[in-house]
Parts: structure tokens; C-alpha cells; sequence
């Protein structure tokens, strides 16, 4: 059974031969899995049997930006962190652009906003017909600084705080800036998917509705000003026929049943710090119609813990989460350069060997 076949079968609710896993690594951690294995990044996913491939997606082609600007305007800086196995470099958001804004005119006559017409979409056929050629899942996320979301890009415009309050207080503020966002990224979307031509299979969209002790913005809030959004990109992606996955960390156990009824296939990234009490209940009550994918903590258990430890809860979570599919093994987001290689090989060795489907498990 290839990559294809097994990971439709588990989106469709069935048990293929093996849960479907998939494999996200930061820079920091790709230099060390590269220095201990001696292989290539798409090496290495191969000799693991990795299932899913992600595309880089169009190409930035408008106005010339500074190595320090994103297509937001959102200047950043570099911060390095040491590992014992290794450095991390993070770029920080520096300077928001809209930070000092008072009004939703203001929003709006930022010059700032980029234009779905700053990129190349001819590059997405390729890239996409590539991996299918594979035999691997095609994903496309885009980059961190350019993922179709809205909560998570308002912040890094106008500030993790102001932004919030914004919600609270100057809803009009809000509602510009949350315009602004679903207009580009939905007509950014229609684009990619159009060129791929059916291409790709799943869109993962990512915005951090949580945090580790409970959702960022209260259900409420969360209807008034993202539900629209969400509902749209959700929209787009199901009528060129590809499966909608969206990343979010912290606990939104409260926002699943939104997420769902507004057309989300599959849920990540199942962080087990904020959420792992809910998964009995989140595979009880939403197995049957959404998938899951994620819920192996990068926080402790990869960098903190033995490969018997990565080997014991890989085989938990596909004891509970893996039964009558609708489930991916992944870590709760990128494997960091705090991780040591040994562990990182356990983990891919134990999503192989605890992941086997069976009609005596």
C-alpha cells in the first residue's frame, strides 16, 4: 500500500495497513537529523516511509522587499538560540506596521497590503504533480510568514495584544484588519488551487486559536470576528474537491464543534500539554465526522525524554486516537533543535513499528 492510498483510506474512517504519519522539523533540527543521518531532507523522508509532502507554493514576484520585511510589512530580527545539540534561529516580529492605528480608516489606507498579484501561481502545477508522481500526499501550507489564517497575521500587523484588545474595544478596528486578511488570502487561495488543477490534497491553514490553558478569544469572540473567515477558507478549499487541515496550538477544546460545523476535515495539531484529557472525548465525539493529526509533545517527551518514552506514547495515542482511522501521527508542531537525534529516530522507527493496523489489536 503507498502513501496515497493509505492516507485516503484513513481520511475516509477506515484502518489502511498503518496509521498514516507525517513529519515537521524546524531548521535547527533538519541540520542535526542531516549531520547524524548524512542524508538529504526528501532522503530521509523516503527511507522513513514518511506519507505527506508539502509545496513551496507560488512565488513572490511584486515590489522588491528588505530581507527584513514580510509581504505584510511586518519588519522582524533574528534571535539564535543555543541546544546542547544544536542552534535555533527564530526571526521575532520587530516593528507592526498598523501597531499605532486609532482608526479602521487608517486600516484601510495602509499601503502596506499585498496584492494576490505579487505572485507567480504557474510554479504550483509542478510542484504538486512532482509529489503525486511520488506517490506521497500533496500538502500546501505555505511559509510561517504568509499561511492563510487571520488571527495569527492581525498580530504580527498590529501586536499580540492590541490586536486582542482591538476585539474587546475598537471592534471596527478589528473587523478592517480581518477584512483585509480574508479578502487577499481568499482570492491567494482560489489562485493556488485553480494552477494546481486538482493537484492538491490538502490545504493546511494554520491560525493559534489557543494557548496552554484555554483558548485565545472566547467562543463569542470568536464567531463575531474569525468564524467568517474560517467558514470561507474552509469554502474554498472544499470546492476544488482538496481536505481543509488547520494548525492551531493550545487548547480549543471549546472551538472544535465551530471548526467542524463550518466544514474543517482535519484537526491539528492536538497539543497534549493543553490538550491530552480531551482526546478520549474529542475521538468520542468528533471521530466519526473529523480527523486529528499531531499530539506527540515536542515539549517534553521529544527533547526531555528517552526513545522507550517516544516509543510509549506514539503507541498510546494510536491506541486511542488511531481506532477505525481518521488519524495521523505527527508531533504537536515542528521537532526543535533541543531534540536529540536519537530520539528523533525513535519516533519515526515507533510510528512504523506501534502504528500497524491489525485484526488483533
Amino acid at each position: 500500500m503507498d502513501s496515497r492510498e493509505r492516507v485516503f483510506l484513513a481520511l475516509n474512517h477506515e484502518e489502511p495497513d498503518r496509521v498514516p504519519f507525517d513529519f515537521w522539523a524546524s531548521e535547527g533540527a533538519w541540520e542535526i537529523i542531516e549531520q547524524g543521518s548524512g542524508l538529504r531532507r526528501n532522503e530521509f523522508l523516503d527511507k522513513h516511509d514518511v506519507d505527506f509532502r508539502y509545496i513551496s507554493g507560488p512565488e513572490y514576484v511584486g515590489p522588491k522587499l528588505s530581507p527584513d520585511t514580510d509581504v505584510w510589512g511586518v519588519k522582524r530580527r533574528v534571535v539564535v538560540v543555543p541546544t546542547p545539540y544544536g542552534k535555533e534561529t527564530y526571526s521575532e516580529v520587530d516593528v507592526s506596521p498598523l501597531a499605532s492605528a486609532s482608526s479602521a480608516d487608517e486600516v484601510e489606507d495602509f499601503r502596506g497590503w499585498p496584492s494576490p498579484d505579487s505572485f507567480d501561481y504557474s510554479v504550483v502545477k509542478a510542484q504538486a504533480q512532482a509529489v503525486k508522481d511520488s506517490a506521497r500526499v500533496v500538502v500546501f501550507m505555505g511559509d510561517r510568514l504568509n499561511r492563510i489564517a487571520q488571527l495569527k497575521p492581525a498580530m504580527y500587523l498590529r501586536g499580540v495584544e492590541q490586536i486582542l484588545i482591538d476585539m474587546a474595544v475598537e471592534p471596527d478596528v478589528a473587523r478592517a484588519i480581518f477584512g483585509r486578511m480574508r479578502t487577499f488570502y481568499t482570492e491567494y487561495l482560489q489562485r493556488i488551487l485553480e494552477a494546481a488543477d486538482g493537484l492538491i490534497d490538502i490545504v493546511l491553514t494554520g491560525d493559534d486559536f489557543g494557548q496552554q490553558g484555554g483558548p485565545l478569544v472566547s467562543p463569542d469572540m470568536w464567531d463575531k470576528f474569525l468564524a467568517e473567515g474560517f467558514a470561507c477558507y474552509m469554502r474554498v478549499i472544499n470546492a476544488y474537491g482538496a481536505r481543509s487541515m488547520h494548525h492551531t496550538c493550545g487548547d480549543v477544546r471549546i472551538l472544535v464543534d465551530r471548526m467542524k460545523k463550518l466544514g474543517l476535515n482535519i484537526l491539528q495539531s492536538l497539543q497534549p500539554e493543553a490538550m491530552s484529557d480531551f482526546f478520549p472525548e474529542l475521538k468520542l465525539k468528533f471521530g466519526r465526522e473529523m480527523c486529528f493529526q499531531g499530539g506527540i509533545s515536542i515539549q517534553q517527551t521529544m527533547p526531555k525524554g528517552s526513545p522507550a518514552d517516544v516509543a510509549a506514547e506514539v503507541k498510546e495515542r494510536v491506541k486511542l486516537l488511531g481506532v477505525n482511522g481518521g488519524y495521523i501521527l505527527c508531533t504537536a508542531h515542528n521537532v526543535q533543535a533541543d531534540c536529540p537525534y536519537g530520539n528523533i529516530v525513535a519516533l519515526l522507527d515507533a510510528y512504523r513499528s506501534h502504528g500497524r493496523y491489525s485484526k488483533t489489536r
